[in-house]
């Protein structure tokens, strides 16, 4: 063959491989970052509800910690099995059900009347939607090669700053336009109208994502093939192949992984558990008030997510990309609580420690979706998942026992600042063909 048909070849290959992928973004993300925007917006809006719910049951700070926490320890003990069946049975059919259970137990968490209940709601809401997010980071990996996989992720996980964008506003004007409603404080109908759309995307759901490649009726023969051939392709490079969770759970690159995504994650939940409470201290606002600052630095963490992750996928390098991000955002972290007497300036801080850390997370997802692959990859991701989101109980629990004792947000931030930076540390040590 000349060499002029070769390139035309080559280039019609190219032009087919990226229309199929745009195709593939277009069918499955939109719906998935809405998916995952509820899914975390029924998750940290406690944070909202805090400020009405905690003086109305009298809970203390590290009450509320605990409560907010506790979720987690029903999401770790129930990840990766999740993720096992998902594998197991289909996305399509496994995410519907998590998305439909978490709604009726996020509506529920309205009746709420005192610790107990507290406690309960939220660690069942925990088993509830355990498996979702590995499930959609596996689920990415069945669609999309590696090199095109950290704009992808980023774009994804886009949902958690538009949670806090539109959702922040939304728990403000639910909690303060309906409080005292039929007898019912704010912070109950925001749990209860905030549930709703759960409902709704887990009935549509069945109709809209197809489990793997060659289940889509929407992709045509040709396009399939291709998709197939190219995930098939990095199948030889895969580092990790371990089926089983104990072999994982051996291996000291899933280990240092997994501690990674811990410190990623302490500092994701101080933002958003705590944010509410740094605003409403900065503003001395009402909840419409606080809620409406709150978007402030979630807008930002929209626009620096994609533009972050986009220019690692382009030049190929993960490490600096993944520390910088945590380094920053846990100075401004700490910076935000020692510049409280100066609104404009606490906003500036909290907007670039908001932006930072939620960026390191999709940055982080990077790594593990590069080297595992088949059920390593859905016992894998679970198991990373799980333990750093086990951070998301430390996180909330550790600050607001400490809060308690120090009487200001100073310390508790001080100890997410130290986790972030040792986290960004570990990566730097990762060798650079992990990365």
């Amino acid at each position: 063959m000349a060499p002029a048909q070769e390139i035309e070849r080559d280039e019609t290959v190219d032009d087919l491989r990226r229309r199929v992928h745009r195709k593939i973004f277009w069918r499955l993300i939109p719906f998935l970052m809405v998916c995952y925007a509820v899914a975390y917006l029924d998750r940290v809006n406690v944070g909202f509800a805090k400020l009405g719910m905690s003086a109305d049951l009298g809970l203390s700070e590290g009450v509320y910690g605990l409560g907010a926490g506790i979720f987690f320890v029903g999401y770790f003990i129930f990840e990766v099995p999740s993720n096992a069946l998902l594998h197991k049975l289909g996305a399509r059919t496994w995410i519907t059900r998590i998305m439909l259970t978490w709604a009726v137990i996020s509506g529920a968490c309205a009746f709420i009347s005192g610790p107990t209940s507290f406690y309960v709601a939220r660690f069942m809401l925990g088993i509830a939607e355990a498996g979702f997010f590995p499930g959609i980071i596996l689920y990415l990996t069945y669609w999309f090669p590696a090199a095109r996989r950290g704009k992808i992720i980023a774009i994804f996980m886009i949902a958690i700053p538009l949670a806090g964008l539109i959702g922040a506003p939304l728990s403000g004007a639910i909690m303060t336009w309906f409080d005292g409603y039929h007898g019912w404080a704010g912070w109950r109908w925001m749990f209860m109208l905030e549930a709703i759309p759960a409902l709704a995307l887990g009935l549509a759901l069945p109709f809209i994502l197809s489990s793997r490649v060659a289940d889509a009726k929407w992709l045509s023969d040709e396009e399939k093939a291709l998709i197939e051939s190219d995930l098939a392709a990095e199948e030889h490079g895969q580092e990790i192949g371990h089926g089983r969770l104990r072999d994982l759970m051996a291996d000291p690159l899933v280990l240092r992984l997994a501690i990674v995504y811990f410190c990623c994650i302490m500092g994701q939940y101080g933002i958003t558990f705590w944010l509410p409470t740094l605003v409403s201290s900065v503003a001395h606002g009402s909840p419409l008030i606080t809620g409406l600052l709150s978007a402030l630095p979630y807008g930002c963490a929209v626009i620096a997510m994609p533009l972050i992750c986009g220019h690692s996928d382009r030049t190929g390098e993960r490490h600096w990309h993944l520390f910088l991000p945590m380094a920053i955002g846990g100075i401004c972290l700490l910076g935000a609580t020692l510049v409280q007497d100066n609104v404009t300036l606490a906003m500036f801080v909290l907007c670039i420690a908001t932006a930072a850390t939620l960026s390191a997370t999709p940055m982080f997802w990077t790594l593990p979706t590069s080297i595992m692959r088949g059920r390593a990859a859905a016992i894998g991701i679970a198991a990373i998942n799980s333990i750093g989101n086990l951070a998301g109980f430390a996180s909330p629990s550790l600050v607001g026992f400490v809060n308690d004792r120090t009487g200001t947000p100073v310390a508790g931030m001080a100890i997410l600042t130290a986790m972030l930076f040792a986290g960004g540390a570990l990566v730097l040590s990762l060798s650079r063909k992990t990365a």
